[in-house]
């Protein structure tokens, strides 16, 4: 009875904790980043054709954030999407920002550009990339404290039911 009370006073905590990706999908950059082998492409809805132009997308090496120090090329597209292309890009952790001829910021996503043998030769810069087959995400300082702060939470609790055995 008292186990049975106990799992309904955490499935508010738990309902919240499964809530959390979904409430970060809006939050996400307005951007599409894909890689087919050295062969990087961005996509994105977001940008508004200002001065007869969409924009510009750079590829960033490493862990840098000055867009003029990147590979950058002109945004092609249409009212529906723009996107941009850059082929013969080395093995390795690249950063892709988007900026609109506005101004504004569309998006910036990181990139793992595997080696030919399809595995990487560098490590992930921008934290811990996790994924499903070729889906890759970074996961942010709030997913990774939240998810430390669950297993904490989970190896007290075990600390606690096993002392009162």
């Amino acid at each position: 009875m008292s186990c049975t009370r106990r799992l309904l006073r955490s499935g508010p905590v738990l309902a919240a904790a499964l809530a959390l990706p979904a409430g970060q999908a809006v939050a996400e950059s307005g951007i599409s980043v894909n890689t087919v082998g050295s062969t990087v492409s961005v996509a994105t809805s977001a940008c508004t054709r200002t001065d007869g132009g969409w924009g510009s997308a750079t590829l960033l090496t490493g862990r840098r954030t000055n867009t003029s120090a990147g590979r950058r090329t002109t945004l092609a597209g249409t009212t529906a999407g723009q996107s941009a292309t850059w082929s013969g890009v080395r093995p390795g952790t690249y950063t892709v920002v988007v900026v609109c001829s506005g101004g504004s910021t569309a998006g910036t996503r990181p990139v793992l550009v595997p080696s030919a043998s399809g595995t990487s030769s560098a490590a992930p810069a921008l934290g811990i990339m996790g994924g499903l087959g070729s889906a890759a995400r970074d996961y942010g300082p709030l997913t990774l404290g939240i998810g430390a702060a669950l297993v904490g939470s989970g190896v007290v609790a075990t600390g606690r039911y096993l002392r009162r055995r």
